[in-house]
């Protein structure tokens, strides 16, 4: 649970930066997407480093969602009935990560089918040319909503992940706690501003 989460928090910041290239306008973020295709070139063919990054996301979903099932079937067994009072301490974004990972795991299928494969992708999905996909996404109120909620969750899911994924690994201790939740909470906010700013400017016309 907790490499694999790391992996696709790792995944998530690439991304973000990725993402914020739009503010540069359409040759940059389309010369982006195009890098995308053809990084490793020469050595590699076109598409492969990019399909090993799916295929190594893909394997990191898979483990993180397995593991999420492992473990809530851990709790239950160990604990049948549940608490009359809520735990104390028990964080908001503690207590909904499993909506949370449900939340997302739906937000990636609509994403690939609306900006990869363009399958739901709103008016005309045109191959090679991200920006005006993006563009033509968040023109429509439903693709500016779905996003939004989408990366409300991944702020709260972050916000836990990254604190408890320090504790598993053995980085946390008394001593860093304020450290590491602080941590948490600024790379949460970070992330969830970040990707959000995309949709906010199309809405306002400073991406166009």
């Amino acid at each position: 649970m907790a490499v694999s989460g790391l992996l696709m928090l790792g995944y998530l910041v690439a991304h973000v930066a990725g993402n914020l290239k739009v503010f540069f306008g359409p040759e940059e973020f389309n010369a982006y997407g195009h890098w995308l295709r053809v990084m490793g070139a020469p050595v590699l063919h076109h598409e492969w480093a990019l399909w090993l990054v799916r295929i190594v996301l893909l394997a990191a979903v898979v483990a993180h969602a397995v593991s999420a099932y492992q473990l809530s079937r851990r709790d239950l067994k160990a604990r049948p009935t549940a608490y009359v009072h809520r735990r104390k301490g028990s964080s908001y974004a503690t207590r909904t990560m499993r909506w949370g990972g449900i939340i997302l795991a739906l937000f990636i299928v609509w994403h690939i089918l609306d900006l990869t494969t363009g399958t739901v992708h709103p008016g005309g999905f045109e191959e090679g040319r991200p920006y005006q996909n993006v563009v033509d996404t968040f023109s429509t109120w439903y693709g500016n909503v779905i996003y939004i909620v989408a990366m409300l969750a991944v702020g709260l899911h972050v916000r836990h992940g990254f604190w408890s994924a320090a504790q598993t690994l053995g980085v946390g201790s008394a001593r860093r706690e304020r450290l590491l939740r602080g941590a948490a909470n600024g790379l949460a906010l970070a992330l969830t501003a970040g990707f959000v700013s995309v949709p906010v400017a199309v809405m306002t016309g400073v991406v166009s």
